[in-house]
């Protein structure tokens, strides 16, 4: 520096520009020198490691490469130069000093957070990642780092010591908590939901109150990303999961079976007994006909031990077609290829409506894939619609217009006659209209 400033001096240059000229000189110096190393060790240094580690059969170096790990190392070389060169400025070495120490501490902070989310991304290459995510308590990390980086720069500026600065943290403990809330109850939540295996991602759940149907895609600190079924995206704080009720669908979806509950209404003025000529028919099913000769020897059986007299409907044991339907729907699920088999598969009897007598079959399809579930449903009721009226039933279904019009034609034709009386004449169109 004295040496550049006599030569200066010897230009013809006043000693207090001397001075000043050659402190620009050498800031310019030093900073070609650190854009120069800079760019050494990025086009150089980190291609070279870039090659060497797409050339390794790890993954996990990769990942730290993605997240541009080195990348944020290489800032540092700058200001190793800078603290270097800063003897060359004994006036304001102090200061110097004070902003390399200042930067280095900002360039750690954001290569051990670079660091973080590379660990989190190579545990998440392992299968155990879904039932045990490790976001939230990554997430958790970065907040400390970021505390603890703020607090070595503020007694790096101030030139105290950063235990004198940890002691006051204690008084602010109240605005620490109130401004962490969310990130708090989050840590917490998400430990409870990693221990008792409440959620993980891929996971299908329904949570009405806010809105979400759909498939985990994300957990982390504060929030859980649920993808529905529409595409949109719901974000579900993470403590709800804890504070709220919701249904996971993951039971389902590993028994590999999908349940399926639905009712057929039936009209029950449709119901009745079952005549010789409809048990001969009903024999001819395949699916009812060991039914049907059990059904009978067991009925007949019963009627002659107990000396029923069978003059008259009412008195002892006969088939119904309503019975004979749930029969036939009962064999007609047990033998369906769809209908898994190590399930419940039943058919019953709900309480009478308005809607006339509920025929509910409960059963599993032996696969959860959506569209298949809903072919195999569509399928089934196709059929069991379809077969109704072959056993003298009607499925209860509310007149329309159509059948008020038809109604209204008849009531007004001129032949009077041939059409039943006023009194019957409703019920015996609506029936018909069911």
């Amino acid at each position: 520096m004295e040496r550049l400033q006599h030569l200066l001096a010897a230009l013809g240059i006043t000693e207090y520009w001397a001075a000043i000229l050659g402190n620009i000189i050498l800031i310019v110096c030093i900073t070609l020198l650190s854009i120069l190393a800079n760019w050494i060790t990025k086009k150089v240094v980190l291609q070279v490691i870039s090659r060497y580690i797409q050339k390794t059969r790890y993954q996990w170096d990769n990942i730290l490469l993605e997240r541009k790990v080195f990348h944020k190392l290489s800032h540092v070389v700058p200001a190793i130069i800078i603290y270097f060169f800063s003897f060359m400025f004994p006036a304001y070495h102090g200061e110097i000093v004070k902003g390399v120490s200042i930067y280095m501490n900002l360039v750690g902070i954001l290569v051990v957070n670079a660091f973080l989310n590379a660990v989190n991304d190579i545990y998440c290459t392992y299968e155990i990642s879904k039932a045990r995510p490790i976001r939230g308590y990554i997430q958790m990390l970065q907040i400390f780092v970021w505390i603890i980086g703020g607090i070595l720069a503020i007694s790096t500026l101030a030139g105290k010591s950063p235990i004198l600065l940890l002691s006051g943290v204690g008084a602010l403990s109240a605005v620490l908590l109130l401004v962490f809330k969310d990130s708090l109850l989050g840590l917490v939540a998400g430990v409870q939901l990693a221990s008792n295996d409440m959620v993980q991602v891929g996971d299908w759940i329904e949570m009405p109150k806010y809105g979400a149907d759909g498939s985990v895609i994300d957990i982390s600190l504060n929030t859980v990303k649920v993808q529905n079924w529409d595409k949109t995206i719901t974000t579900i704080p993470a403590y709800a999961l804890i504070s709220d009720s919701f249904k996971n669908w993951r039971g389902m979806i590993s028994s590999g079976g999908r349940r399926i509950k639905r009712a057929v209404y039936v009209d029950t003025g449709s119901i009745g007994f079952c005549t010789p000529e409809m048990i001969a028919s009903f024999r001819s099913i395949q699916y009812l006909r060991d039914y049907i000769d059990r059904k009978s020897a067991e009925i007949e059986a019963y009627n002659r031990q107990n000396g029923i007299d069978r003059t008259h409907k009412v008195n002892g044991r006969a088939m119904t077609n309503i019975g004979v339907f749930r029969a036939y729907i009962q064999h007609y699920l047990e033998r369906h290829p769809n209908i898994h088999a190590g399930m419940v598969r039943m058919v019953r009897q709900l309480e009478p409506g308005p809607n006339g007598l509920p025929i509910e079959i409960y059963a599993f399809v032996n696969t959860t894939e959506w569209t298949a579930y809903e072919g195999v449903q569509s399928d089934i009721f196709d059929h069991i619609l379809a077969v109704a009226p072959e056993f003298g039933l009607r499925v209860f279904q509310n007149p329309s217009g159509h059948d008020f019009k038809s109604l209204a034609e008849l009531s007004s034709s001129p032949s009077q006659s041939d059409q039943p009386s006023q009194k019957e004449e409703p019920r015996h169109l609506l029936q018909g209209a069911e």
